[in-house]
């Protein structure tokens, strides 16, 4: 659907989102050994890339120094709490109303278990993390076609889809359908996985009792005295089940990127940049806007302004440059490099992406229907509702992520919206899902990503076909500047990918300057 929507970039994209791209393969921290002979290193981008950078060049003996447009560490490892204020492109300001301890994750927000980089950095820089509910069983899918509007739990949707399914298998093995490609012996043990796997009666059907029960949940739950026997609940018919097409939200758990064990670190994903910058803090200058990028035989001279008060230009000078700044900035930037890295540059597009942040005067979500983290998943146009993965069973108020747009006509349907009507249409949508919106809402904050200045979108956005043109062009070593960030990993959109694109980037480059 994303593909004839919106094209195969986009759906490359969502593949990615979903957990279909490249794994990492990081093996363990960098060494870069030998002697740099005093070579000075100018970092463009206080991200996770410009700052992995920076870190492992100075500890390899290199001079190093850091632009960065924010006045923080991080780019979009970012968090937004109570008191922060940002202005997105068209000038609207934003300021969170959130309560203290609460707060929403614009960028990132989850770190699969299998991104061993970023888990080592953590490690390495203290960096606390604990659980990211992913898949809450509890949680809730809708379609407004489908069961009347009426959002059903996530795991009676899947109880139901798996039991029948696993019905009509064991009606096909026990009639006999599949003598040839099944022997009998493994027929019996496939009845039996079916039995267990689908929670099938001895009649190996799929029907409203116990059995099913302790899958999809029960009308009346175990409980004790004279009321304790409990009630099982009524499945839903399998046709009924195809036809809502909830189904085709399971599948996005099984996902490599999205298996448990999840992470988050605790206090907002701005830790991990925060720890960063008590490594390399006293490189970086802030509120540094890049406007020019020269570079000749004997090193890199960068040109840039104040961002916030721009006056006078500065320039600074090194013998390597390695550039973190998004391609969407870099395109419009004068810059001296080749022709084919200039057009891997300007040939990769940047997704769309849109988060919204609703606090809520309680946690309704736990309080009355006992969803503790995990996300819900509906086809209105704010696609997911994500319960906070902290602060579970308190009083008092909380955060819900109360849209994510990734790609596609919503997203920039709701970019073209000011904060304030973004915030708006995700509380009316979030209101079929949950009633309790309209009496609970308090205040909100809406990032669209292609409004955020700094990058101009949410990530690079390769196609199979810009790859194969341009990635390699954008990876080389052009002249004596390397281009590091997730748009030059196989891992776009996750910090796992800025990361092995930084270290990779000055691996060659630490290469070729002990060669030098």
């Amino acid at each position: 659907m994303i593909g004839t929507v919106a094209g195969s970039a986009a759906m490359y994209h969502a593949m990615t989102s979903l957990g279909l791209a490249s794994e990492s393969r990081y093996k363990g921290p960098i060494r870069l050994e030998g002697d740099p002979k005093g070579a000075s290193v100018l970092v463009l981008g206080a991200g996770l890339a410009g700052m992995t950078s920076a870190l492992e060049l100075r500890k390899a003996g290199y001079t190093v120094q850091i632009l960065e447009f924010n006045g923080r560490p991080g780019g979009r490892n970012w968090t937004l709490r109570g008191g922060d204020t940002f202005t997105e492109l068209g000038g609207h300001k934003q300021l969170c109303e959130f309560e203290d301890g609460l707060y929403l994750n614009p960028g990132p927000w989850r770190i699969p278990y299998h991104h061993r980089a970023l888990l080592d950095y953590c490690r390495r820089l203290g960096v606390a993390l604990e659980p990211f509910n992913q898949l809450n069983h509890n949680a809730l899918l809708h379609s407004v076609r489908a069961f009347d509007g009426k959002p059903q739990r996530l795991r009676a949707v899947k109880a139901d889809f798996q039991g029948q399914i696993a019905e009509l298998l064991a009606k096909v093995t026990q009639q006999g359908k599949l003598d040839e490609t099944v022997s009998k012996e493994d027929q019996e043990i496939l009845l039996q996985a079916l039995r267990s796997w689908g929670a099938l009666d001895n009649g190996y059907g799929y029907k409203a009792n116990l059995i099913s029960a302790e899958f999809r949940g029960y009308t009346r739950d175990p409980g004790g005295g004279l009321t304790a026997m409990p009630e099982p609940s009524e499945p839903v018919g399998l046709s009924e089940v195809l036809k809502s097409r909830l189904w085709r939200y399971l599948r996005g758990f099984a996902h490599y990127n999205f298996q448990t064990t999840m992470f988050q670190p605790v206090g907002g994903m701005d830790m991990i940049g925060k720890a960063f910058a008590k490594e390399v803090g006293d490189l970086i200058r802030y509120n540094a806007k890049v406007t020019q990028i020269q570079q000749d035989a004997r090193g890199v001279t960068v040109s840039y302004v104040d961002a916030k008060h721009p006056g006078a230009v500065q320039q600074v000078h090194a013998d390597w440059c390695v550039c973190t700044i998004p391609l969407t900035i870099l395109s419009q930037l004068p810059l001296d490099v080749s022709a084919a890295m200039k057009s891997a540059i300007d040939a990769v597009p940047y997704a769309a992406s849109v988060k919204i942040g609703l606090q809520f005067k309680r946690r309704f979500w736990e309080e009355d229907e006992a969803i503790y983290g995990g996300i819900s998943y509906t086809d209105l146009p704010i696609r997911q509702i994500a319960y906070p993965n902290y602060h579970y069973n308190r009083a008092g108020r909380g955060v819900l992520l109360g849209a994510y747009l990734f790609d596609g006509p919503n997203s920039y349907e709701f970019t073209a919206m000011s904060p304030a009507e973004r915030v708006a249409r995700a509380v009316e949508f979030g209101a079929v899902i949950h009633p309790q919106y309209k009496s609970e809402f308090e205040n909100g904050i809406a990032v669209a990503w292609h409004r955020v200045p700094f990058v101009l979108g949410c990530s690079g956005d390769w196609s199979d076909e810009t790859r194969a043109a341009h990635y390699n062009n954008l990876c080389q070593i052009d002249g004596r500047i390397v281009l590091a960030g997730e748009h030059a990993s196989a891992l776009p959109a996750w910090q796992e990918g800025a990361i092995l694109s930084a270290l990779d980037a000055i691996g060659r480059l630490h290469d070729r300057v002990v060669r030098t």
